[in-house]
């Protein structure tokens, strides 16, 4: 049995964000738009990554743009190798 079949496939989606949000400003801003706020891997130097569902990945998006006006779906990956190598500023 793979790990997807335990726990799910997982879609990371990168956004820029506002250069002056950090990672724990972004979970409080996400709380206020919705109950259950999808997992922030990283935020920080105008970048964040957050983690979802394949099925909630538009919903994400739509959260991210109601809590932060400034910030801009990037790109969405499977994985985050990917997603780190294939836009510039997500190294860290």
């Amino acid at each position: 049995m793979t790990v997807k079949e335990k726990r799910g496939r997982r879609r990371y989606v990168a956004f820029s964000v506002d250069e002056r949000l950090n990672k724990t400003d972004l979970i409080t801003r996400l709380r206020s738009v919705v109950p259950e706020p999808p997992y922030v891997v990283q935020c920080g130097g105008g970048f964040a990554i957050v983690r979802c569902a394949p099925n909630e990945t538009d919903g994400v998006i739509d959260s991210m743009r109601t809590a932060d006006p400034a910030s801009a779906s990037l790109m969405t990956s499977g994985t985050l190798k990917a997603l780190r190598s294939k836009v510039p500023g997500l190294a860290g």
